[in-house]
């Protein structure tokens, strides 16, 4: 939460008290919630830039980072087709699969799936907007 968003409420409350006219309290809540919201707009497009500047980088790993991630996520996916079939045929050796894979996956720390997921989500909104701009193709 933004310093400016934590401060919103407080200072709308203020104004109720402060300001008797109606129409000059709600043009000043107006004015507050246009600075919040360009605020909030700033640090989108700072965001994107960021974002777009590695999708563009002649750095191979930069530029390719996110989609290899994402790649690696399908893989995990498609491995579910395998461990059916092994689970058919030995379910003791299945179970124990899943067990380490899930010993594994519980031991990654959350702040790190956390940081995968925004930049899985900045990907597609770097994308989106890439197209919506006519840069990407």
């Amino acid at each position: 939460m933004s310093l400016l968003e934590g401060l919103v409420g407080p200072i709308a409350r203020l104004i109720d008290k402060i300001i008797p006219d109606p129409q000059a309290r709600d043009a000043a809540k107006l004015e507050l919630l246009k600075l919040q919201g360009a605020q909030e707009m700033e640090a989108i497009r700072t965001q994107l830039s960021a974002i777009m500047a590695e999708a563009q980088s002649p750095d191979p790993w930069t530029s390719r980072a996110r989609p290899s991630f994402l790649y690696v996520m399908y893989a995990l996916l498609l491995w579910s087709i395998p461990m059916g079939l092994i689970a058919a045929a030995q379910p003791d050796m299945a179970r124990a699969i899943a067990h380490g894979m899930n010993a594994y996956l519980a031991g990654i720390p959350e702040p790190l799936y956390a940081l995968f997921g925004t930049g899985y989500l900045g990907y597609t909104a770097a994308r989106a907007w890439g197209k919506a701009k006519g840069v990407d193709k």
